[in-house]
């Protein structure tokens, strides 16, 4: 980190030991991502509670080049947030998670979802309620009439574009589409 940790132990007595464990899970978070350039951790009693002691409150804000991730604490923590090394633990999984993400889109590794599979009807038979589609990955998919969303399967014929879920089980027809549903032709990506 560029600046030292700054540490607030608010309506509390400073504690050695939780001082130690923030400064341990700080040090975790540098190593985790080397372009932190500082942090700060709020650590306080939250409002007493009938059935429940205090809940310990953990406020993280860490500055990061283009942005600042936060972790705040929330009106439904744990119940075993009375135990400050518990109410720590969680708030640093928290920032973790936070900084993976913002380190995986930093380096381009942020998953994109491609659309749905497309495909045309390759062969139809109304008359016994099943179908083929010829999907844009060049297989073969049998579907049933009730396979079919969003459409009529009587009106489907020859050609017409689709976007498929391809059940992943196996049956003895072979691959076969749990969900089909008709698309126009502009929406179709092949």
């Amino acid at each position: 980190m560029q600046t030292p940790l700054e540490l607030s132990f608010l309506h509390m007595e400073t504690d050695d030991a939780l001082r130690d464990l923030i400064e341990d899970r700080v040090a975790q978070l540098d190593a985790l991502f080397d372009r932190i350039t500082s942090c700060h951790v709020t650590l306080q009693p939250g409002h007493n509670r009938h059935r429940q002691g205090n809940l310990y409150e953990v406020t993280i804000e860490v500055r990061v080049p283009g942005t600042e991730l936060v972790v705040h604490p929330t009106k439904d923590d744990a119940p075993a947030h009375e135990h400050p090394q518990v109410a720590i633990r969680d708030a640093f999984t928290a920032m973790e998670r936070q900084l993976r993400a913002h380190k995986q889109k930093m380096s381009g590794e942020v998953k994109h979802h491609d659309g749905m599979l497309q495909g045309r009807i390759a062969q139809i038979d109304h008359a016994a309620d099943f179908g083929q589609i010829n999907t844009t990955d060049n297989r073969l998919i049998y579907f049933h009439r009730n396979a079919v969303v969003d459409g009529d399967f009587d009106a489907l014929k020859l050609r017409d574009p689709v976007e498929l879920v391809v059940n992943t089980r196996d049956s003895a027809i072979g691959p076969q589409a749990s969900t089909v549903r008709p698309i126009g032709a502009l929406d179709y990506d092949p």
